[in-house]
């Protein structure tokens, strides 16, 4: 796999049992890269390996006044630079494809995931965490899979070193033979204190990715509050903590290193020292002390890497630890992969269900082509049904749901793209992505509904003009949508959402809370244009506005998780004491008789408009 491949046509199926695991699997599916990084690792070490045995032969050549052996010794060293020069540049490529590519391919596995999981992954996992996950942790992941080849390579020199020793001399082959092990041990101890503080770094700087993400997105209300200050004050604290406990594992780390110059400086003392006496007892010759000298010098370099891959790992390992949570999420508990379930209805994914939509769960029936609202007294059991009725399980709870049935086919046995097909889902909270109004709206879609028409019923005529203002030269389709649609107002935000969904036109439209941040004028002409617009198509809307469920063909109360009753709005507020008290927000001690030209007044508010 080359750099200019990427992106992988299929990234594959990782396992996400832990991070180890996840780690193990990266590096088996960059087997062919490891071996080529190893192969040109092995023969830069190997070189530099040689020299050692090259100089001490050159200095005996010089002693023992041999031109002959001198020359042979100056054109090996030549070849040996040469093949330094050429591995170095290779592995160098290599070790930095392995990396990227790594990279690459978690970052393509996290975009996968998040897309299949949709707004449903912020319900498990916090959007800051997200973000520190692809981006800072995918190049720690990367870092440590690229250097397992070059220390696998550094770890077969120091063998070979230390065996060609023992074989060359071995009066001073053994004490070197001894005393390697002993240094690339010599850090262990200090590991797992260094690895709890990069552990304990990385929580810190997570959190307060967390909160710059949270603050950002909540400036507009921090400002409207007066809230900037408490929330830099925060911000700034946040990160004090951060550079704290990077210092102390800065500390940590530097005392590794500092190990790992001071054993090899030991080593080194303790073979001249020995290597002196026994070239004064005439039982070794200058050249073969200074071969060992030289090779001892040349394994500090090698020995390095025993401290690059101990802390690449420490590094990664609770990288991999978040990557292997995010990428564990499932769409739902009990239908397996989305792209192989078992029915048959899934091998052939053939056509998309149609029909009615039933939740089993909470008995919810919304009809083939009628609009249907749903009143829970509970925001967040809304915002769990809406994800359901897409085709997202409740996954990772400790109670598996049944699966919801689109004409008696459960939507999780259904590959994702088909579900989405027939069912879209507007959550509450939807997101806007910077760009012009018309790329904004140019989403797949039937054909059947124009942009005009869904503007239209979603009453966006204020936003056009608001978008028109602010880009004089340009029509209002080519205006430009500021990130996250910062520039409008809730209500606008919302209401071009919601034109960017009727565009859509699915078989089946879930909205939750559509006109929450709508002024109740505004709300009464948008009920009717989802009327309109939706007409003859199934509609589901999870709602507590009278306005608009005066204006469903069908609604359900849903209390306890069940459906408790169903019928229509004025009906069910006269007959259902629990239904009036979250429409009309009644207070227990308020749930007395209510005069029904009172409930009519928040009814029909939009005859006085």
């Amino acid at each position: 796999m080359q750099i200019r491949d990427l992106p992988f046509s299929d990234p594959g199926m990782p396992d996400a049992r832990s991070g180890p695991h996840f780690l193990r699997w990266l590096g088996r599916n960059q087997l062919d890269g490891q071996l080529k990084s190893l192969a040109w690792g092995l023969l830069h070490f190997g070189s530099i390996a040689v020299l050692p045995y090259l100089v001490g032969f050159s200095v005996q050549a010089v002693i023992d006044r041999s031109g002959e052996r001198l020359a042979v010794a100056g054109a090996v060293m030549a070849l040996c630079g040469i093949a330094i020069a050429l591995g170095d540049t290779m592995l160098h490529r290599t070790a930095v494809t392995n990396w990227i590519t790594a990279a690459a391919r978690v970052q393509q596995l996290l975009a996968r995931r998040t897309a299949q999981l949709g707004s449903a992954l912020t319900r498990r996992v916090a959007a800051g965490e997200v973000v520190a996950v692809s981006t800072g942790d995918v190049e720690k992941i990367g870092w440590f899979v690229e250097a397992i080849s070059r220390f696998t390579a550094a770890a077969l020199t120091v063998v070979l070193v230390c065996v060609g020793l023992v074989v060359y001399e071995p009066a001073l082959g053994v004490v070197v033979a001894v005393g390697v092990p002993v240094l690339a041990l010599a850090v262990l101890p200090l590991l797992p204190r260094a690895t709890r503080r990069a552990d304990h770094q990385r929580e810190k700087a997570g959190r307060a990715t967390e909160l710059a993400s949270d603050t950002v997105a909540g400036l507009r209300v921090l400002r409207g509050i007066g809230g900037e200050e408490l929330f830099l004050d925060r911000y700034r604290s946040a990160s004090q903590e951060v550079r704290t406990a990077a210092v102390r594992s800065a500390r940590m780390w530097a005392a590794i290193s500092a190990v790992q110059v001071l054993m090899p400086g030991l080593l080194l003392i303790v073979v001249v020292w020995h290597g002196v006496n026994l070239a004064r007892e005439g039982r070794i010759t200058i050249g073969e002390l200074v071969t060992v000298y030289s090779a001892v010098t040349m394994l500090t370099y090698p020995l390095r890497h025993f401290e690059e891959i101990a802390m690449a790992y420490s590094f990664s390992r609770p990288s991999a630890k978040r990557a292997a949570r995010v990428l564990s999420l499932q769409r739902t508990t009990h239908a397996g992969d989305e792209q192989t379930a078992g029915s048959e209805h899934a091998r052939d994914g053939a056509e998309t269900p149609t029909g009615d939509l039933y939740d089993p769960a909470t008995g919810l029936l919304a009809p083939s082509g009628r609009l249907t609202a749903v009143v829970c007294g509970d925001p967040d059991e809304a915002g769990r049904l809406a994800e359901r009725l897409g085709g997202h399980a409740a996954f990772d709870d400790a109670e598996e749901l049944p699966s919801v049935l689109l004409g008696g086919v459960p939507l999780d046995e259904v590959p994702l793209a088909t579900a989405r097909t027939a069912v879209l889902v507007q959550d509450k909270d939807p997101v806007l992505l910077s760009g012009t109004l018309r790329a904004l709206l140019d989403v797949p879609a039937s054909g059947a509904v124009s942009a005009d028409d869904a503007l239209q019923a979603a009453q966006c005529a204020d936003v056009l003009d608001a978008l028109a203002q602010a880009s004089v030269d340009e029509a209002p389709l080519d205006a430009h949508v500021t990130e996250r649609g910062r520039s409008l107002s809730g209500g606008q935000r919302q209401r071009l959402a919601l034109a960017r969904s009727l565009i859509t036109d699915p078989e089946i439209l879930v909205l939750d809370e559509p006109t929450s941040a709508v002024d109740s004028h505004t709300e009464a002409r948008v009920a009717e244009g989802i009327k309109g617009l939706r007409k003859g198509r199934t509609t589901v809307v999870l709602t507590s506005s009278p306005l608009l469920l005066d204006r469903a063909e069908r609604v359900v109360f849903l209390h306890g998780g069940e459906v408790a009753a169903v019928g229509e709005h004025r009906e069910l507020v006269r007959s259902e004491p629990r239904y009036r008290a979250v429409v009309t927000r009644e207070t227990d001690e308020e749930q007395a008789p209510v005069a029904l030209d009172d409930i009519k007044i928040g009814i029909d508010i939009e005859e006085t408009a």
